[in-house]
């Protein structure tokens, strides 16, 4: 399916992208020529920066639920648009593998199981995700990237010394002085770099010579 577009005025009230997706995607048809009432509900969904929007939709038969599927809406929202045309989507289930594989957690617990082979792809790519942003980052550890980073000051490197202050995180140079930033350094692929500690020998007290009898 191609985008469909439409003023912010035709959005039924709904006044974000999530909403409006929500409401489309909970429905219930009239029964079909075999008597069959198909509808769909969601049950999680998320649209982080009204770009992307990602879904759980409990589809269902004559009120039976039946599969618990992924719906991604790729999503286009600016309320200032010259022309008018606020808000655009175009809507794919996980079958047709959307290159989008940010979905959060909450969703992918709730799919059912599947044999199709888009849908594993596309799932086994969201997860794969969510276990990179899930690694530990400590102030002081140091990361290598698979290939050098070239910043906008003209340095490159690939070997940085995280430093890490509440919620901030900048990244220094191996032997250097010196702070970047790394944009989405939590879905990059990188490697922490083993450090060799020296620890400090202690020795032994020597004894006291005994003292001869007087």
């Amino acid at each position: 399916m191609g985008w469909l577009f439409m003023n912010r005025h035709h959005m039924g009230g709904h006044a974000t992208p999530k909403s409006y997706l929500d409401a489309q995607f909970t429905f219930t048809n009239a029964p079909d020529d075999k008597g069959i009432a198909r509808g769909a509900r969601v049950l999680a969904s998320s649209c982080p920066g009204n770009r992307v929007w990602y879904a759980a939709v409990q589809y269902s038969e004559n009120g039976a639920p039946t599969d618990v599927i992924a719906m991604v809406c790729l999503v286009k929202w600016n309320p200032r648009d010259k022309e008018a045309m606020h808000f655009g989507y175009k809507d794919m289930s996980e079958m047709m593998g959307p290159c989008e594989a940010e979905a959060p957690e909450n969703i992918l617990r709730l799919l059912t199981p599947t044999t199709n082979e888009y849908s594993l792809d596309w799932r086994r790519r969201c997860l794969a995700r969510l276990q990179k942003r899930s690694r530990k980052i400590v102030d002081g550890m140091r990361v290598k990237f698979p290939q050098a980073i070239t910043f906008t000051d003209g340095f490159t490197g690939d070997e940085f010394t995280v430093v890490k202050r509440g919620a901030t995180i900048t990244f220094r140079p191996a032997g250097k002085f010196g702070h970047y930033r790394i944009r989405n350094f939590r879905d990059l692929e990188w490697s922490i770099v083993p450090e060799t500690k020296v620890h400090r020998t202690i020795f032994a007290p020597r004894p006291s010579a005994a003292m001869p009898p007087p």
